[in-house]
């Protein structure tokens, strides 16, 4: 079956190029501001069915010769080791890895910036991983009184005391590991020393979320607040844009609230009649064009539903891990209810719990075994979605046996034919064992490599491996915390992964670790 598309990314990268270059053509130079994933933009490719993940590196390539990219960070955040979820990743090592995915698509990155650094070893350290790639790295020290007081911000005490950072090219991508990482400020100060040397110089923000020019209840924005949850953002009309143009823009409050204080930093910086001085909303600042892109409104409705409630299940995790607070949970409930939806909605996590209900349906001796159950919604071609699940056994965890299933269908290998070697399954248990591993069932990774050797001689197991593909941005759930060798495979072959965050125990044990 080919999936709905609500989105013409072709479409969208047209109307994006020719924003960005209008803009462009006002200055001599355009510090360009990336919200959100520059490398590869997941939440984009959920909530908009038909967004290339890789859309942003696409439109960069489109861009040619005319840009370099600047990755900042806080020293604050390097510190106390902030982790981008979605990848697992600390901020620091969240840059190394786009540097390096960066780089193999032919885009280097010009530096990285430390902000907000006042000496710590943390920030020296990661500095000297930096360097030791030949990646160039400037510390910046934390601008005292940056939201209360301009006059001081724009001085030579403020942005006159920030290291400068020589580009070359007239379009400068400023990008980060995530919110809260000193883009605009590094952007404004560059302005600030640009235009003491009579560079003229612009800024622009370019975030796919929330599209202004949708209305603010709509689905895709709603699942942005979903997405932000656990910092509080939420979509609100932008007053400023409002009281100029006469017109609804949607921005999110952080944006709102610094406005102020950016307007007042760009009047400083900024003489009368300069084209940057005519900003009167955040609105203004962004060159964002998503909305030329959907070419289904429905389609894209019922994605962005989907993806709130997987953010839902995603924080009831977080907070079982203790990763958020009862607050975020609260602001989901409310997420939750502003689409008229509730938990069951996610059909595979419905049919993983059926799983789990008919494992535990056994004799009095087998309640003492530990019960889980997991489920993956496939498109097999030319039919339609389809689920399929798996209970865990003494062989197999509940997420390996749903992925087996899975695969097994999309080879078309009858569900009696078994595709593992049994001396392959037996020796993986035994080395289990034989390292006082609790739990001897093989997880996903485990799965995996013995689907990989039992390749060498039986076919269905190489027709397995070859339908793996197939899998990629399939919705799957389970019933319990899924461990590390389950859940990093899972990641890498693209499935979108939710769970009921319970934890499973054999003799009073927890036997998945997580972290």
């Amino acid at each position: 079956m080919i999936r709905k598309t609500g989105f013409d990314t072709p479409r969208y990268l047209s109307a994006q190029i020719k924003r960005i270059q209008e803009r462009v053509n006002q200055f001599d130079k355009l510090y360009l501001e990336f919200g959100g994933k520059l490398s590869y933009d997941h939440h984009a490719s959920r909530v908009l069915p038909g967004f290339a993940v890789d859309a942003k590196v696409q439109m960069l390539k489109k861009l040619g010769n005319n840009i370099e990219i600047i990755h900042c960070i806080s020293a604050k955040d390097i510190e106390r080791r902030k982790i981008r979820r979605d990848f697992g990743l600390t901020y620091e090592d969240q840059i190394l890895r786009d540097i390096s995915d960066l780089k193999q698509l032919d885009l280097d990155v010009s530096a990285v910036v430390i902000g907000r650094y006042s000496g710590e070893h943390t920030s020296d350290k990661f500095k000297q991983r930096l360097e030791n790639r030949n990646i160039r790295v400037i510390t910046n020290y934390e601008i005292p009184d940056y939201h209360i007081d301009p006059d001081k911000v724009v001085s030579e005490k403020g942005y006159g005391k920030l290291n400068y950072v020589d580009t070359d090219k007239k379009i400068v991508i400023v990008t980060a590991p995530g919110p809260g990482s000193g883009k605009m400020s590094f952007a404004m100060s560059q302005i600030y020393h640009d235009r003491k040397v009579g560079v003229i110089s612009n800024f622009a923000k370019f975030e796919t979320f929330p599209i202004w020019n949708l209305p603010v209840n709509h689905p895709v924005n709603i699942a942005y607040e979903a997405a932000t949850a656990d910092i509080g953002d939420y979509n609100c009309v932008d007053p400023f844009h409002k009281e100029a143009y006469g017109i609804d823009a949607i921005n999110y409050n952080r944006d709102v609230e610094n406005f102020s204080i950016i307007r007042k930093i760009i009047e400083k910086i900024i003489p009368a009649g300069d084209p940057l001085a005519d900003i009167k909303s955040p609105t203004d600042m962004g060159v964002n064009m998503a909305k030329a892109g959907i070419v289904d409104d429905d389609v894209v409705q019922q994605a962005s539903i989907d993806e709130i409630v997987r953010r839902y299940y995603q924080y009831r995790r977080d907070f079982v891990e203790g990763n958020v607070t009862n607050d975020t949970l609260e602001r989901m409930d409310r997420i939750m209810h502003l689409v008229n939806v509730k938990p069951d909605h996610r059909v595979v996590a419905v049919r993983a719990n059926k799983a789990l209900q008919e494992s535990s349906k056994k004799s009095e001796a087998a309640q003492k075994e530990i019960h889980t159950g997991a489920a993956i919604e496939i498109y097999p071609t030319n039919d339609s979605p389809l689920i399929l699940t798996g209970k865990r056994s003494r062989i197999l965890t509940s997420e390996s046996a749903a992925l087996l299933n899975a695969v097994k269908y999309l080879a078309g290998i009858p569900d009696e034919i078994d595709v593992l070697s049994p001396i392959i399954i037996e020796s993986i248990m035994k080395l289990k064992r034989q390292m006082s591993i609790v739990d001897t069932s093989l997880d996903v990774k485990e799965v995996l490599d013995a689907l990989a050797v039992s390749g060498v001689f039986n076919p269905n197991a190489t027709e397995c491996i070859s339908v793996l593909k197939d899998l990629h941005g399939c919705d799957m759930h389970s019933t319990h915390l899924v461990g590390h060798g389950c859940e990093k495979a899972l990641k890498e072959l693209g499935l979108i992964l939710t769970t009921d965050a319970r934890i499973p125990l054999v003799n009073n044990w927890e036997i998945y670790h997580t972290k």
